[in-house]
């Protein structure tokens, strides 16, 4: 199981705008992962919603979000070369062989690797790889944090209240009353 810190924010309040984002990342990163916890496969498959939405399929899809970001937008490789669906509603379908461990797995080695992916640049470097064209590592960033998993955990512990989750495939910038319910009854 994942645990998820308090949070590490005072801990680059003085530090450079690069590193804070990186802990900020980091900790939406972290509240994806622990959204998992203490859940069993069934729950985890488990759709709650009319679409095929499912919280181990949201899970799926952000490893999905951090390889179209971090690998096909700075490394200019297409998607099919990078292992990735071709569409974002691709990347929420769940194979027979993903599990809460394998899709977990997935989801860590995706986001090192978006980590690795980011070392030798700066806020300000321009990558081309994205359908939108040239953008700055910066817009990444705060798109990342903008339209990421935002779970709010930190003042309410998983299991103790249900997490706010924004889903991807709603295509919607608000935070959705139909996943604090998803999460609250398979937490239940």
């Amino acid at each position: 199981m994942s645990s998820l810190p308090g949070t590490f924010a005072e801990n680059v309040l003085d530090q450079p705008l690069r590193a804070q984002l990186d802990v900020f990342l980091d900790e939406h990163r972290a509240a994806m992962l622990a959204a998992l916890d203490g859940l069993t496969e069934e729950q985890a498959r488990r759709s709650l919603v009319p679409s095929a939405t499912t919280l181990l399929g949201l899970v799926k899809h952000t490893t999905f979000v951090e390889k179209v970001w971090f690998d096909e937008a700075i490394t200019c490789r297409p998607r099919a070369e990078i292992g990735i669906p071709a569409s974002p509603d691709e990347s929420f379908v769940l194979d027979d062989q993903d599990t809460i461990a394998s899709v977990r797995a997935a989801y860590a080695e995706a986001c090192e690797s978006s980590r690795r992916a980011t070392v030798g640049l700066g806020l300000d470097d321009v990558v081309r790889g994205n359908r939108r064209g040239p953008l700055p590592l910066r817009w990444v960033y705060l798109h990342m944090l903008r339209a990421g998993p935002a779970l709010r955990t930190r003042r309410h512990p998983p299991r103790a209240a249900p997490p706010v989750i924004h889903a991807g495939p709603l295509r919607k910038r608000q935070m959705d009353p139909v996943w604090i319910t998803i999460c609250g009854t398979l937490r239940s």
